[in-house]
């Protein structure tokens, strides 16, 4: 594992079903670089989703090997993963449903910091201050904090569901599929703001999409997945301009995409 890597997954197997005939991911290696965005792409049911729980350890691996920062992390305990836990937040697909509708925001997005797993790392923040900061972050006015998730719109939704990523001050940011649920005239300011937000912290990014155009402005680097293998994996560059794979091919020409210009304008 190189120095500058924040994952390795080796040789990795996800069964379902009797017997394990199911095979949910079959044989998935690849390796992520510190400051990397990397971008996971494929149809319904390629994996995307499966490798992404497993390398936030929300899930056990069949077999296989998932190291972070170069510890195991497959098969540990919950209350071993509290160094994962500070260094690795999720960003959902559907904001209605990964927000509590009882909770206020500044409790929503103040969560993470009164986790005991993640806290003995975040003792000396104010979870106040945090609370404005990431607030304004995400461009969301500070009285946000004392509302409730139903009085927000989607796109506002996701931005939430952001500002609680960010509290605890990740080092990695994984994103499945966070504006698809969204309408598609608020796609492109959020998309916006989780670029200019990674960009400006630093972050390493794994944004799981099937929408290619997206990956392609957000993305340096792309692994295309399908039935649960990785067909193919390399910078952005060389996956759009001379893609390697048939199947690479077949989704960069029928894949329904928001127009590059749409994301990168906010418009």
């Amino acid at each position: 594992m190189s120095g500058d890597a924040v994952y390795e997954v080796t040789d990795l197997l996800r069964t379902f079903g009797r017997g394990g005939h199911v095979r949910a991911l079959d044989g998935v290696s690849l390796q992520v670089e510190r400051g990397q965005r990397l971008g996971i792409v494929g149809e319904s049911g390629s994996g995307k989703s499966t490798l992404i729980r497993l390398m936030a350890a929300l899930d056990r691996p069949s077999s296989g090997s998932v190291r972070f920062e170069g510890r195991e992390i497959a098969g540990l305990h919950e209350r071993d993963l509290g160094f994962l836990r500070a260094s690795v937040q999720l960003v959902f697909q559907d904001p209605r449903s990964s927000l509590n509708p009882r909770m206020t925001v500044g409790s929503i997005v103040t969560e993470p910091l009164r986790s005991r797993r993640v806290r003995r790392s975040l003792d000396d923040v104010d979870r106040g201050q945090r609370l404005r900061e990431v607030l304004d972050a995400v461009d969301l006015p500070p009285d946000a904090a004392g509302r409730y998730p139903h009085e927000f719109s989607g796109g506002q939704r996701q931005r939430i569901a952001i500002a609680r990523a960010l509290a605890p001050d990740p080092e990695v940011l994984i994103a499945d599929e966070p504006v698809s649920a969204l309408d598609v005239s608020v796609r492109a300011q959020v998309l916006n703001l989780l670029a200019d937000l990674v960009e400006a912290r630093g972050l390493t990014l794994i944004f799981v999409s099937h929408d290619l155009a997206v990956v392609r402005h957000l993305c340096d680097s792309v692994v295309v997945m399908r039935a649960g293998r990785i067909e193919e994996q390399g910078s952005t560059e060389q996956v759009f301009n001379h893609p390697r794979a048939d199947y690479t091919t077949s989704l960069l020409a029928a894949i329904p995409r928001i127009r590059v210009a749409d994301v990168g304008d906010g418009s």
